[in-house]
């Protein structure tokens, strides 16, 4: 699936923008053993887990993926707030929003890993070209990303096992709705010398939208994802170094996962309990 387009050149020059005509994704077919072979493994683990933990295999398949978008999730905001120029000139309620974000996707990472008992299989990552130098990039990367982890919490709705499983992906899917919304809030305060104001973005579905307004979705969008392995398969390129590079990522360096134990900015949006209350 092809994830991520060049904005078109008259709203943001190619040169300004640094996003290469060559999208995020491969077809399925150039990354398809890779997916498979990952998906293979996800299922032994899954298979592995389940017998000990009273948790379906499916279940386990979907909380071992969901541990994987939120580790990535975690390096992804962590390297936007340290190496990012932009990050830094942008107001400060923005900055505030990654920050929190940052937080709010180790909770969700930590909730996972103690109801599996298993880390995530993968703890470095590969980014687009110009990643945490381009805040076009930058941008449509974490917008990407959050399409994906949104769809991908869907299917733990459509196909978890249990109502407390089905509500907590509900949650978790809430809070990775107001990230793609705030993501799309920064866009026109990024600074005229980092490239902005940006106010086209392109996420998931590969398409230029305007962040006019920042909530445009009526409802959230599925990605017609139905199975779990459909989102392990968008998250290969940024886990596996060989779709990373036949994707046309950056693979000179990998980000490195660092768990660590979050503070939520709002005691009133604690987890508290499967049963959410």
């Amino acid at each position: 699936m092809e994830i991520l387009k060049e904005v078109d050149a008259h709203r943001v020059a190619e040169g300004r923008s640094g996003v290469s005509r060559r999208t995020f994704f491969t077809s399925a077919a150039a990354v398809g053993a890779t997916a498979l072979a990952a998906g293979t493994g996800l299922a032994r683990v899954a298979s592995a887990q389940s017998s000990s933990s009273g948790l379906t295999s499916g279940d386990t398949a979907i909380l071992i993926a969901a541990e994987i978008a939120e580790a990535l999730a975690v390096t992804t905001y962590h390297h936007i707030i340290k190496l990012a120029p932009f990050f830094r000139r942008i107001p400060d309620d923005d900055q505030g929003y990654l920050e929190g974000a940052l937080q709010e996707e180790m909770s969700h990472y930590a909730l996972e890993q103690s109801v599996t008992g298993q880390d995530s299989p993968y703890t470095e990552f590969f980014y687009p070209k110009r990643m945490f130098e381009s805040a076009q990039v930058t941008l449509n990367t974490l917008v990407t990303l959050e399409d994906a982890f949104i769809a991908a919490y869907l299917v733990g709705v459509r196909n978890f096992s249990t109502t407390d499983l089905q509500v907590t992906a509900a949650r978790i899917m809430g809070i990775e709705s107001d990230h793609r919304t705030l993501a799309r809030v920064v866009g026109p305060d990024v600074a005229a010398g980092d490239g902005g104001p940006i106010n086209f973005i392109t996420g998931l579905q590969g398409v230029s939208e305007s962040v006019a307004p920042p909530n445009n979705n009526g409802y959230e969008r599925t990605q017609c994802w139905t199975d779990i392995s459909q989102a392990v398969t968008a998250l290969t390129p940024f886990v596996d170094r060989d779709a990373a590079e036949a994707a046309g990522f950056s693979t000179e360096r990998s980000y490195k996962f660092r768990p660590f134990t979050p503070t939520l900015p709002n005691p009133l949006g604690d987890f508290v309990s499967f049963a959410g209350c």
